[in-house]
């Protein structure tokens, strides 16, 4: 028999500071015991007339040999629930003999969180006489709650060395999180803990390209032409705005520098390559803990059968189910909720013009002046709201069509509803960033012909700094907004709620000296607090913030539209990986310290994996390879100075030695338009042709490649498109080798991961044989 020896991976990742883990020791099992307060609690109100259904349903456990304390305190009853050492028996067996679920660890041994598990199976499909699930008792009232038991001496041990802020720092007890809330929530801290620590090289990285164009500021030859220009830019707007200098951009060109460099080509290559790297590595990671928790070849849908049995033997498989009518129905109301989302950002479209229109004739001056960038500001604000409000929507919507599809099992469901979800949550925070990346700018016209909406107001124009100030704005407002405001409610929400609830209820005694010594310490078989003790212990636990089986879902939605952010747009935005990683420093232990100490403790689940959300990862970093080749080659200034660089600068024969190749490059980005033009004398007011210095001017200068004479595109103009698409697609398929390259190089699993799951199952073979040739020796002595 081998001995165990713990995966290399697991040593990295404690060498690294991502986990802590007590040495080279085994991961511990929970021992085997009856717990002091139950299993699973319920709680209901007090009722003269007590409620027929509640105990119909209480009646309906005891059938299934489920022992059911009731206690009673003031206006609430509750109802401790214990199940039988058998049902965790026939549980043992059922998983031995199981197709995929029989290498695990719980089947020697049935810890607490695997106890919690089965009872929380067995009470959500007991139904009373009526067909009444508890799910839908709790929406009628006839309890108020159900909750498992937190374990004061795990809470205190995961407090100390996980859930407080000192350990912000430090690795995470990974292990010690498995054995009290399940692999599910420890997979997930897994997951957060690897993508926080990588995130540290694009972080820096981002910092060094945003110093490379601060290094910049004073030598640039386009910053200087910018800043020394006296062109004058046509008007931004209708009847208030006026004509203004170039010059007048001076700041906005350093700020625009910072992000739209050189250095950003090659950084979003790099996140494109990383975002591979980092979903390979973790792959690797988690197949060293499942193996090394034994769950590697876990099946949820298998263990709903198994749990289904050992709740009722004789139970009827719940059958795989397809209609094409309802599929349909499914993806029309997808479609139909995208397009909606859509439309909601075409309505900011609108409100950005709109205000731009009331800044610009407002009586503020400074917001007349920067009308166009207030307006954008206040569209971010907006859209920040609309994401708040569409989220509960969402959430609406996609529940209502994993009930329309009928899906067989909770696994199912989850994984359904996790991509509806997904998907609508994508749309609502990333539609008016590919509207302000792609599209901003392009379609509004020229002088003399401006594109309206409703033939009203003129469609609102890129920043004068270039396209990039634009997106850039947007993205940070949004994600500062959304990462401040999201903590400060995610931590003060539940720590105020439960200071409310205290507050409303009575004090509670201190537990009494012979259960403060059971509750800490190894308690034998079938020892239980008294009466007093359990009721204070449930009461504790009632007070504390409720959770639900979506619970997790959320944070992992949150941390996947930050990796969105991070990935998708980062050539926009260097500093996103950075933001992000102080965010997630800091989301780590708050979501710790809530889920250990404000929270209820949430039902331990088993899996062997971040389900569908892999995909969802990799589907992201897929489509931030073509977000970033689009961004550089589109959005971004970096092709029009290449082809001025090489094909219409004074470097381009190659004569000039004493000149900076990018001289002339804003002149010449500039077309001219003459007020003798008939359009352009309905366009432009004579007031709006008069500059601050009280100079009237003929002609004014706007951002394109035009003619002067017929405002026709310039052969220019096509060259740099044609460059932009070349670009683009040299981009994403080098970008691709180099993800596909980078997948291969590193292998899904560790060989020793491998070798080890070969042994453990050659050795379960060898034992199955010697227990039967037993039987075969006692059978025929």
């Amino acid at each position: 028999m081998r001995g165990h020896r713990r995966q290399p991976s697991i040593d990295l990742l404690e060498l690294m500071g991502v986990v802590k883990e007590n040495g080279n020791d085994q991961p511990s099992i929970p021992p085997v015991q009856t717990p002091l307060s139950y299993d699973y609690v319920l709680v209901a109100k007090t009722n003269d007339h007590q409620d027929r259904k509640q105990i119909e349903y209480i009646e309906e456990l005891k059938k299934k040999k489920l022992k059911v304390t009731k206690i009673i305190d003031d206006d609430l009853v509750f109802y401790g629930i214990q199940a039988p050492k058998e049902m965790f028996e026939r549980y043992r067996y059922l998983l031995k003999v199981s197709d995929a679920c029989n290498w695990s660890s719980d089947q020697n041994i049935v810890p607490l969180s695997t106890r919690i598990r089965i009872v929380h199976f067995i009470l959500n499909h007991t139904p009373i006489r009526s067909g009444e699930s508890l799910r839908n008792l709790m929406k009628m009232k006839v309890f108020e709650a159900k909750f498992c038991l937190h374990e004061k001496k795990k809470q205190r041990e995961l407090k100390e060395n996980w859930a407080r802020w000192t350990a912000c720092l430090q690795g995470q007890p990974i292990t010690a999180v498995r054995n009290y809330f399940g692999e599910k929530v420890a997979l997930y801290y897994l997951w957060l803990g690897w993508y926080t620590f990588l995130l540290i090289p694009p972080a820096l990285i981002g910092v060094i390209v945003f110093l490379y164009g601060l290094a910049f500021f004073n030598s640039s030859p386009l910053i200087k032409e910018v800043c020394e220009a006296d062109t004058v830019m046509c008007p931004l707007c209708d009847k208030r705005c006026k004509v203004w200098q170039l010059s007048d951009t001076c700041t906005y060109a350093k700020v625009s520098l910072l992000f739209d460099n050189n250095g950003t080509v090659l950084f979003a290559m790099f996140m494109a390559v990383w975002a591979t790297l980092f979903l390979e590595f973790w792959k690797r990671h988690r197949a060293s803990y499942v193996c090394e928790w034994k769950v590697s070849d876990w099946c949820e849908e298998e263990e709903e059968l198994i749990l289904e049995i050992v709740n009722n033997a004789n139970c009827e498989p719940k059958q795989y189910k397809h209609s094409y009518l309802r599929s349909t129905l499914v993806l029309i109301c997808v479609t139909v909720m995208i397009l909606v989302i859509i439309g909601l950002t075409h309505a900011l479209v609108v409100f950005r013009v709109i205000a731009a229109v009331l800044l610009a004739e407002g009586s503020w001056e400074f917001l007349s002046n920067h009308s166009n960038s207030g307006a954008m500001m206040l569209g971010a604000v907006l859209h920040y709201l609309i994401i708040t409000v569409m989220t509960r929507i969402n959430r609406i919507v996609a529940m209502k069509l994993c009930e329309i599809e009928e899906t067989r099992s909770f696994a199912a469901t989850e994984k359904s509803f996790t991509v509806k979800m997904f998907t609508f949550q994508f749309f609502t925070y990333f539609s008016s960033l590919f509207y302000v990346a792609f599209f901003l700018g392009r379609i509004n016209g020229h002088p003399g012909s401006y594109v309206r909406i409703s033939g009203k107001w003129r469609l609102e124009e890129c920043h004068p700094s270039g396209c990039l100030t634009d997106l850039f704005i947007q993205m940070a407002i949004i994600m500062v907004l959304k990462q401040t405001i999201s903590n400060v409610f995610e931590f003060t929400g539940p720590w105020f709620c439960r200071w409310f609830k205290k507050r409303r209820t009575k004090k509670l005694q201190r537990k009494c000296a012979h259960c403060y010594l059971k509750d800490d310490s190894e308690v034998n078989h079938g020892a239980e607090l008294c009466e007093n003790c359990k009721l204070r212990d449930w009461l504790s636990n009632y007070r504390l913030n409720d959770v639900d089986s979506f619970s997790l879902f959320h944070e992992f939605l949150e941390m996947v539209i930050q990796f969105s952010f991070t990935t998708i747009f980062v050539a926009a935005f260097p500093l996103a990986p950075l933001l992000a990683l102080i965010n997630n420093i800091i989301e780590i232990r708050l979501d710790a310290i809530k889920m250990v100490t404000l929270e209820r403790r949430l039902v331990p689940k088993k899996t062997n994996d971040i389900g569908v959300w892999i995909d969802v990862l990799e589907a992201i970093g897929v489509l931030a390879v073509i977000a970033n080749g689009l961004v550089i080659g589109v959005s971004s200034d970096f092709i029009p100075r290449l082809v001025y660089r090489y094909r219409y600068g004074p470097c381009a024969n190659g004569t000039e030695a004493d000149i900076d190749c990018m001289s002339g490059y804003i002149n010449n980005t500039l077309s001219v338009a003459h007020l003798d033009d008939l359009n352009l004398r309905n366009e432009f007011s004579a007031s709006q042709m008069i500059t601050n210095s009280g100079l009237n001017v003929t002609s004014c200068s706007y951002k394109d490649y035009r003619s002067n004479e017929d405002y026709n595109l310039t052969p220019q103009f096509w060259l740099i498109l044609a460059v932009r698409f070349a670009f683009v697609i040299l981009f994403e398929h080098v970008v691709v080798i180099c993800k596909f390259i980078a997948a291969w190089f590193v292998p899904s699993a560790p060989l020793q991961v491998k070798n080890e799951r070969l042994f453990d199952k050659l050795n379960r073979l060898k034992e199955e044989l010697s227990s039967f040739q037993a039987r075969l020796r006692s059978d025929h002595p």
